[in-house]
């Protein structure tokens, strides 16, 4: 690994793993102040908002900059919307904020892997950020249950966070602990060395930067490669946000758990997560990567039987096996969309025209799980259905991959012509 990636590896892993306790910190927020259940989707639609909005101008923002620098200084932005969560902002409004900077946080760290490491080393790299992400999701499960659980609440830390007297109440203590951990990142990605390079736009009005957003956000469609891996990863992300608050209540109605137990079994998801990116990361080359939409249709395949499940035991390790294929699918795909991006547009504007579709589809996805809580679908029809039209989709991508790839592809400078 080339240097100063464990200082990559270090920052967004910490930076993710409040990312991941803040969510259950702020579901808890939630249910504190009366709100119903279907509230909690928003949280993760308040939050990647701004991927989406902010999209055509995020890429060129950390293009423009050392990355390191910009991911430092997003992380304060997170920790704005912390202390406005504190001061008695609603919930999904706070989270809004955080997602300000998340936005831009994105194109600054995969634009950062691909500026350090070679073509050769993508995949690898790509797999160990992914272990890092869905290592910081495991831990910041447990982290976000061990923050709203009865033993914490109790803890002179707490009770300290009890004293200043702020609307978030009880919860104040949790939002104080998080604040800490998003300073620890900004930190690490303060000692990130700066590759050198820089690429500023041309344009510099916001119409014109759009324009261009459009223009690169077609051309990564329209590569066989990068349409392919942008559609997987896409459908991926959206099923996976979704997944994420589809569990908790599943295992709070399937299997009876509290919250701050309940989050647990996202770490299982994740432990499985992990698994599944370090074996596709050591067996799958770039040149394969397409051989992930396989691990796609059993991911779907695989969400109707969690529903059958009325044990603890057998629910972990389900759900383990989910995050196991889901892993394996997302490391190759998403290392061969980075690749075709950085080939075709640059670093940071690939990442953000991905970034773009990727969270689009977790707003739509996460729009219509709200819808359905709102009006009483049982979860066990909501989670099947989910996987059913993800495998549905999945097969269809194989299909389209088998007939886009039976003859070569055109080369860059061709397609450039």
């Amino acid at each position: 690994m080339p240097r100063g990636f464990g200082l990559v590896i270090g920052a967004q892993f910490t930076s993710a793993l409040a990312d991941n306790a803040l969510l259950i910190v702020a579901i808890a927020l939630l249910v504190q102040q009366g709100f119903a259940p279907w509230w909690a989707p928003l949280l993760k639609f308040g939050f990647m908002a701004a991927y989406v909005l902010l999209a055509p101008w995020v890429g060129p923002l950390a293009d423009a900059f050392a990355k390191g620098r910009v991911m430092a200084a997003m992380n304060l932005v997170k920790m704005g919307g912390l202390v406005l969560a504190a001061l008695g902002l609603h919930p999904v409004a706070a989270l809004a904020v955080v997602g300000l900077g998340a936005a831009a946080y994105a194109p600054a760290k995969y634009g950062l892997i691909t500026e350090l490491a070679e073509p050769a080393a993508l995949v690898k790299a790509n797999g160990w950020i992914e272990i890092s992400v869905v290592s910081a999701a495991l831990l910041g499960a447990v982290l976000g249950g061990a923050l709203v659980s009865p033993v914490w609440l109790a803890s002179s830390f707490a009770e300290m966070g009890d004293a200043l007297d702020l609307p978030a109440d009880k919860l104040t203590g949790s939002l104080l602990a998080l604040l800490v951990i998003y300073a620890l990142s900004s930190v690490l990605n303060a000692g990130i060395p700066d590759s050198g390079q820089r690429q500023r736009s041309a344009a510099h009005d916001p119409a014109a930067l759009l324009r261009e957003f459009r223009s690169a956000n077609r051309r990564l469609w329209q590569d066989a490669e990068g349409g392919l891996s942008l559609a997987a990863t896409t459908l991926f992300w959206g099923v996976g946000a979704t997944l994420q608050f589809a569990v908790l209540r599943w295992a709070g109605e399937a299997l009876r758990l509290p919250l701050s137990q309940a989050a647990y079994l996202q770490a299982a998801v994740a432990v499985g997560v992990i698994a599944g990116a370090a074996a596709a990361g050591r067996w799958l080359a770039l040149h394969q990567a397409r051989h992930g939409l396989w691990a796609g249709l059993a991911l779907g395949l695989l969400m109707p039987v969690v529903t059958q499940i009325d044990q603890v035991p057998t629910a972990a390790i389900t759900l383990a096996l989910v995050g196991a294929v889901g892993g394996a699918m997302v490391v190759p795909l998403n290392a061969l969309l980075q690749h075709r991006g950085a080939v075709l547009l640059s670093a940071g504007r690939s990442v953000a025209v991905q970034g773009f579709n990727e969270n689009l589809s977790v707003l739509l996805m996460l729009a219509a799980y709200a819808g359905c809580e709102a009006a009483g679908v049982p979860i066990a029809a909501t989670l099947t259905g989910l996987g059913l039209a993800m495998s549905a989709a999945i097969a269809a991508l194989m299909l389209r991959s088998r007939r886009a790839f039976r003859s070569p592809a055109p080369s860059d400078a061709a397609r450039s012509r």
